[in-house]
């Protein structure tokens, strides 16, 4: 995301696995992070994440109720997988998510349109994803405004060191992603 100062947006997907080690680094660093979450994979355990919004510095953003491919889908299956989840994050943590993270970063004009029609300000792909899955990543140089994307997997914890050492090895530090889309004019 287009920005001068010396900012990182962290950002984790889905929501399956609840690793207390990483939830304990974003509270006790008070690390701003955008959580993209899943509503089924909240339910079992809300108060996980709601200890994440309330003695940290996350908010909870969209990621749709299944995860599917957003551009496969007609009208009605956008509206239910974007509205739908939009309304069950709401109900869960009190507060409408305004951003949308869609699976996979498929977007074309009729998911902008769907999103928008479901109340969402922005839609929210990512930079670099430093998530663990059969290997570890190489790890980029990050550079001001780059948007990084982690989700809730048994590596977090892992994850989320490799990049806050690659944000501090650049110069950065960790921003709340909200306040910046809205200083861009992409957010009103």
């Amino acid at each position: 995301m287009p920005t001068q100062e010396k900012v990182v947006f962290i950002t984790v997907d889905d929501g399956w696995v609840h690793d207390p080690g990483a939830a304990q680094t974003l509270v006790e660093r008070r690390i701003p992070v955008s959580l993209f979450l899943l509503p089924g994979a909240t339910s079992y355990d809300t108060g996980y994440f709601t200890r994440l919004v309330d003695e940290g510095r996350a908010t909870v953003e969209n990621h749709t109720v299944n995860h599917p491919d957003l551009t496969t889908l007609d009208a009605a299956g956008k509206d239910a997988e974007v509205c739908g989840a939009g309304e069950q994050l709401a109900a869960a943590f009190g507060r409408e998510p305004k951003l949308l993270r869609p699976p996979y970063g498929a977007v074309d004009d009729d998911v902008r349109l769907a999103a928008k029609a479901c109340g969402v300000k922005a839609l929210v792909t990512w930079t670099y994803d430093f998530t663990t899955w059969e290997r570890t990543p190489p790890t980029p140089q990050l550079k001001s405004g780059d948007i990084v994307l982690l989700h809730f997997t048994p590596t977090l914890g892992a994850d989320l060191q490799r990049a806050l050492d690659a944000a501090r090895a650049a110069g950065l530090k960790p921003a709340a992603l909200m306040p910046h889309l809205k200083a861009a004019g992409i957010v009103a």
